[in-house]
């Protein structure tokens, strides 16, 4: 069995402050009522066959990452999943378990109605293209893409919301939906921070390691006293976006104790990326990597009054009132 992250979905963890089943907050600021994210067939359905077309023209917005604005459909959809790259990227290649950060708008193609799109919102998606965390027809018409590209599609419902369709979103159990997405970056296990080495001078903090090859970094604790404050110091700067208070963040990280230098915890081991909210997290996460940039690598210290205290997890390894000790690779952020 997968070992699960210590940062989410456990009631005491870094994330689940007060507690959340499974962590869904890579979607909680897509539209409510019909995003690619929501719930959506009965079941799963056997994969589709890819064809060229029909598809609605592009009218405006033609540009990659501009709002498009999309003819309505003429004539019948395809039954099938219809995928046109409208413009071809040079970037990494999309694949199955990926994180995906995008720019999307979606339509009925029955009456051309815009069910949801992100570029009003000023806010790309950035979510797991897996099954049951998106809907079918994404993973299986953007999975061989590369990022910089612009894709059009049409989704059947059998990969979409299935025969409930999406009330909130408007949308029947009959609907054949139109999407245009930009995508702008991807994700996967091997992901690292990209930015300028920062020197690391003070010798009563850890030494964190600088290699980005997809390796989790070395984290040599001094034998010294611990600090009581929190500690938040970029190992590698980024040259990206700040990460706000309540922003949600794509990251790599790996956890050791101050005490003993052992790891309790990492996405390096379990070869899975974690997204959450900071507003999901404990106070010692939450503050480290506010203010931070996108693309950093960060040594965060946690003093026990702004991470578990004394309820650590159980089963974790960890003791009452310990010091933890923490890179975290910054990847992305909505």
């Amino acid at each position: 069995m997968r070992r699960r992250s210590l940062l989410i979905a456990v009631p005491t963890g870094l994330v689940a402050v007060s507690g959340c089943g499974s962590d869904t907050s890579d979607s909680s600021r897509a539209a409510d009522s019909a995003s690619p994210s929501a719930s959506a067939s009965e079941s799963a359905a056997p994969p589709p066959k890819i064809v060229d077309g029909p598809l609605p023209a592009i009218t405006a917005g033609t540009k990659f990452d501009e709002k498009p604005t999309v003819a309505k459909g003429s004539g019948d959809p395809s039954k099938q999943l219809a995928v046109k790259t409208v413009i071809a990227g040079g970037g990494k290649t999309v694949a199955e378990g990926d994180y995906l950060q995008a720019n999307y708008l979606g339509q009925v193609w029955s009456s051309g109605k815009v069910f949801d799109n992100s570029y009003d919102r000023k806010t790309p998606l950035l979510i797991q293209l897996s099954q049951g965390t998106i809907i079918d027809g994404w993973r299986y018409a953007l999975a061989g893409k590369k990022a910089g590209s612009r894709v059009e599609f049409s989704v059947p419902p059998t990969w979409g919301y299935g025969t409930r369709g999406n009330p909130q979103g408007g949308i029947k159990g009959t609907d054949t939906l139109v999407f245009v997405v930009d995508v702008q970056d991807t994700f996967n296990a091997k992901s690292s921070a990209k930015g300028t080495e920062v020197a690391q001078s003070d010798a009563k903090l850890p030494k964190v390691g600088t290699d980005t090859d997809s390796k989790a970094p070395s984290i040599e604790v001094p034998k010294t006293a611990a600090p009581t404050k929190l500690v938040a110091e970029y190992i590698i700067e980024g040259d990206g976006a700040e990460v706000a208070a309540d922003s949600t963040v794509l990251v790599q990280y790996k956890g050791v104790l101050w005490d003993s230098g052992k790891e309790f915890d990492s996405t390096y081991s379990r070869k899975m990326l974690t997204s959450f909210s900071l507003q999901q997290v404990v106070k010692g996460w939450a503050q480290g990597l506010t203010g931070k940039k996108v693309g950093s690598r960060v040594l965060v210290v946690v003093p026990p009054s702004l991470g578990y205290g004394d309820k650590p997890p159980a089963g974790s390894g960890i003791k009452k009132d310990s010091v933890l000790v923490f890179s975290v690779d910054i990847l992305a952020k909505m």
